[in-house]
């Protein structure tokens, strides 16, 4: 029996009873567990049960496959190769496309523009094609990229998404994307039959390679269906009106969410630069206006691809950067601010290090690392790598964030650059939490103040010092239970539990220090361990992210600024 139908049912975060579940899915209630091993190991850690109720911990991209959208005819698919292949095929063979939407949990030849793939994990992405009919010839509807994009922007700021669109028609955040659309049409008895794919990331992906979530970046949380709801209702809007009126009408609005608007640019084809020049704006058919050396020009999408300066110098600078920790290293790759590789090795044997850098190192390579291991470990990385390593510390501000810290010499630098990471997962005020060989617990604002933290043992520290310093506590180590009976859970239980509870202090701290809301964001080799345990209507009524790597991603924030 397929699991998806019950992550569907699950998807809206609500509680469901164990019943209700077991009757939708015509199996028996105990037979649930057996269907919930099935799910893809990504999602396993968002359950939650209690007193024979289930529910996710945070929502997913799902539709249930009854879902209904009015004014639209829905055709929800657990896996297809492709929604826009499906709409062309029911255009092919001359059923209507006309409001018709086909969504897809998984597609396995997803794509986007210029032919490049768009992949996935389950229930991170919403992807749907929709089919619109125009009364108009092809070379009309050269706008209907840009404003679709325009529809979606629109529909993601209304849920607290401050999306901005990259032309013609990404939808990113900063210099992250959040989403693409890719346009087909078929002209078949004199209509023009558009099929408007879009996909979104609503969960943030494995990948990290400059990509958000609209839950990364969203100031509430809301499930799928009612982002679902919402754009689909603003593309009925817009479309309508862009069949009867043309761009012309949304051209000023596009501008002003427009990204790189008035900013200087290079445009490529086939990863060559071609042109360089500062957009003026976006004309009424829905091309860019360029200022170029030769004068303006008008730019028409097609095969051309669109980057800022600094990702153009990013790409002429590798870097490698170091997370030196107190128990290992962990290193990533880095060009154009994006991750390409990382890895992690003890200090006792650095030789993958040293191989790495004979593999992708070279001379142009810049080696900055963040470091809390001591100046021993630190002689211990220089020796396997042959250029100096710039070793950063806490500072007083960077980045816009104010450093509140009494004195930053003494403030370690991974705490630190968690702070300047997190920005790229939450805007709101959080409590950044690292799970290690220590663990701690640091709130920033909003407005970018760090406003300092706690530190405590790590799980590791705390058992040591249990078993060294009681005669009759050498126990093997146990599991984790609400009311433990054993000596080994007691102590698995009480250790989770004072890190649990010290990160529910803080959060209660910041909230009521700043009165708005405050995400959770855990990293290091702990932060599974705590996600599972933190009350389950803590972690529904709060927005709770793992972020692996955050160091790094603090780093990488650091380079691509400073």
């Amino acid at each position: 029996m397929s699991f998806q139908p019950l992550l569907a049912t699950l998807a809206d975060t609500q509680p469901h009873h164990i019943t209700e579940l077991a009757k939708q899915l015509g199996c028996l209630p105990q037979q649930l567990n057996m269907i919930w091993q099935q799910v893809p190991n990504h999602l396993r850690p968002l359950l939650r049960q209690r007193d024979g109720y289930w529910q996710l911990s945070r929502p997913i991209a799902m539709l249930p496959e009854n879902h209904s959208q009015p004014n639209f005819t829905l055709d929800v698919q657990p896996e297809t190769e492709s929604t826009n292949t499906l709409l062309a095929e029911r255009i092919h063979s001359g059923k209507s496309s006309h409001r018709h939407i086909i969504v897809a949990h998984s597609q396995t030849q997803g794509r986007g523009r210029q032919g490049r793939k768009w992949q996935n994990n389950l229930g991170e992405c919403l992807m749907f094609s929709l089919g619109w009919t125009f009364d108009k010839p092809q070379a009309e509807l050269l706008a209907l990229a840009p404003v679709t994009a325009l529809a979606c922007q629109q529909a993601l700021q209304a849920l607290g998404c401050p999306a901005q669109i990259k032309w013609p028609n990404d939808l990113v955040i900063g210099l992250d994307k959040l989403g693409g659309i890719l346009i087909e049409s078929i002209r078949k008895d004199g209509k023009t039959h558009a099929i408007i794919g879009i996909g979104i990331n609503f969960m943030q992906p494995e990948t990290q390679k400059n990509i958000t979530s609209f839950q990364a970046a969203a100031t509430q949380k809301h499930n799928i269906s009612t982002l679902f709801g919402q754009i689909i209702e603003k593309l009925d809007t817009v479309l309508t009106q862009f069949a009867e009126q043309g761009f012309a009408p949304f051209q000023a609005a596009y501008e002003a969410v427009h990204r790189d608007q008035h900013q200087t640019v290079s445009l490529l084809r086939d990863n060559q630069v071609i042109c360089n020049g500062r957009i003026l704006g976006i004309s009424p058919t829905g091309a860019l206006r360029l200022q170029t050396a030769q004068g303006e020009q008008e730019i028409i999408s097609g095969e051309i691809s669109l980057r800022r300066p600094e990702q153009l110098s990013g790409s002429l600078k590798k870097y490698l950067l170091l997370d030196g920790g107190n128990s290992r290293l962990k290193w990533a790759w880095v060009e154009n601010a994006t991750i390409n590789h990382i890895s992690h090795a003890p200090y006792r044997d650095l030789t993958r290090l040293q191989q790495e850098w004979e593999e992708h190192g070279t001379l142009d390579t810049q080696i900055i690392g963040s470091a809390v291991c001591g100046d021993i470990k630190k002689e211990l990385v220089q020796s396997r790598l042959p250029y100096p390593i710039e070793w950063l510390t806490s500072m007083p501000q960077a980045l816009g964030m104010i450093n509140h810290y009494r004195n930053p010499a003494e403030h370690g630098a991974d705490r630190w650059f968690n702070a300047l990471g997190s920005r790229k997962f939450s805007q709101n005020a959080s409590v950044i939490v690292s799970c290690g060989t220590a663990v701690t617990v640091d709130a920033v604002t909003a407005d970018k103040h760090y406003l300092g933290g706690t530190i405590m043992p790590g799980f590791h520290l705390m058992r040591e010092s249990l078993l060294q310093r009681t005669a009759q506590l050498q126990r093997p180590e146990g599991q984790y239970y609400a009311f433990p009976t054993t000596t080994a859970n007691a102590i698995s239980t009480g250790m989770l539990d004072a890190v649990c509870g010290s990160i529910m202090l803080m959060h209660t701290r910041l909230k009521e220090r700043c009165q708005t809301p405050v995400d959770i964001i855990l990293t290091g080799g702990g932060a599974n361990k705590i996600l599972e345990v933190l009350p389950h209507d803590f972690t529904l009524t709060n927005t709770v992210k793992i972020i692996d790597n955050l160091v790094i991603y603090g780093l990488i924030n650091w380079i691509k600024n400073k």
